[in-house]
């Protein structure tokens, strides 16, 4: 993935921001907003985990689970054709279009 800073298991996505001539960061995948900035990736990386610490120890200090959890659920809207050719890849695979999108989605969410 481009653009991405991982620490502790947290994933951010980084911008660059030309009005401001700042690095910032958003943390993705929780229920909380975590941002954080700085002028060089140094600073940024800083910054970022400095971040990370802090909501890990304000989570075990009020008791909360850091992560948001997810349901494992997923509905997706695609287009007729798309759903027709998955389902007939999948068939052809000899699984369910469940278990085929769960393959691919799982291969596709541990590319890096």
């Amino acid at each position: 993935m481009k653009n991405v800073m991982t620490y502790k298991g947290y994933t951010a996505r980084i911008e660059f921001d030309p009005r401001d001539n700042i690095f910032t960061g958003k943390v993705l995948g929780i229920e909380d907003s975590i941002t954080f900035h700085g002028t060089t990736v140094k600073e940024l990386r800083v910054d970022f985990e400095a971040a990370i610490n802090h909501y890990i120890t304000d989570c075990a200090a009020t008791g909360r689970k850091p992560f948001k959890p997810t349901s494992g659920k997923l509905m997706l809207r695609v287009s007729p054709e798309t759903h027709a050719k998955a389902l007939t890849i999948a068939k052809a695979s000899g699984k369910s279009l469940n278990q085929w999108a769960a393959e691919v989605l799982d291969k596709a969410a541990h590319i890096q």
